[in-house]
C-alpha cells in the first residue's frame, strides 16, 4: 500500500505559508484526514501536519504509538492556549527527512481545538507530547524546527539540510534556497 500524500520536504513553499482557518468539517475534511494518518502511518512519523502534505488547512494528526495504530488524533484549528517551563529534547521531523537536532521548547502546554465532529478538546500535554503538538503547530503557521533552534545548531542545521538536498536534486545556487 502506498501513502496517498507525498510528504512535502524542506525548500517547498507549502512548508512557509500560513495554513487558514478551517471553516466547515464535512467529508472532504473527513477524507483529508484518514488520508493524512495513512500518509504518517508510512512515512513512519508520530504526527503530520496538513501543510506537510500540501494541503494550506489549520489541522494535523498524530499517533503516540504509530506501530499499533490504535490511538489516532485529529485536531482541527489547535492552538495552544498557555505554556510553561522547558525541556530539550533531539527533534526530527518527515520535511526533513533522515535529521534531528536538540531544540528547547516549552515541556508543557494546554492546546485546543476540534475534532472531527466538530466538538471541542482540550489537552494538558507534557514533555513528547507537549512538543509534538507544538511542532504541528508550528507547521501551520509556516515555521520549520530550523527556526526554533540556537544559532550554533541552526548552522550546522542548514549545512547539513543544504548538503542532502544537493545530493538529491543537484547543487543550487545559493541565491533562492531558503530554509
Amino acid at each position: 500500500m502506498s501513502a496517498p500524500y507525498a510528504i512535502r520536504v524542506v525548500g517547498d513553499p507549502v512548508l512557509r505559508s500560513p495554513a487558514a482557518e478551517i471553516t466547515e468539517i464535512d467529508g472532504r475534511l473527513v477524507k483529508l484526514a484518514h488520508d493524512m494518518l495513512k500518509t504518517m502511518y508510512e512515512a513512519p512519523g508520530l504526527g503530520l501536519a496538513a501543510p506537510q502534505v500540501g494541503v494550506g488547512k489549520r489541522l494535523f494528526v498524530y499517533d503516540l504509538d504509530p506501530d499499533e495504530r490504535t490511538d489516532p488524533h485529529v485536531l482541527v484549528n489547535p492552538r495552544i492556549v498557555e505554556s510553561d517551563g522547558e525541556w530539550t529534547y533531539e527533534e526530527g521531523c518527515l520535511s526533513i527527512p533522515g535529521l534531528s537536532f536538540e531544540i528547547v521548547r516549552p515541556k508543557v502546554v494546554h492546546l485546543v481545538g476540534l475534532d472531527l465532529d466538530g466538538n471541542e478538546v482540550s489537552v494538558e500535554a507534557d514533555e513528547l507530547t507537549a512538543r509534538l503538538f507544538q511542532h504541528e503547530l508550528d507547521h501551520l503557521d509556516g515555521v520549520l524546527m530550523t527556526e526554533r533552534m540556537d544559532p550554533d545548531t541552526r548552522k550546522r542545521a542548514l549545512k547539513e539540510i543544504r548538503r542532502l538536498t544537493e545530493r538529491v536534486e543537484g547543487p543550487r545556487e545559493r541565491v533562492g534556497f531558503f530554509s
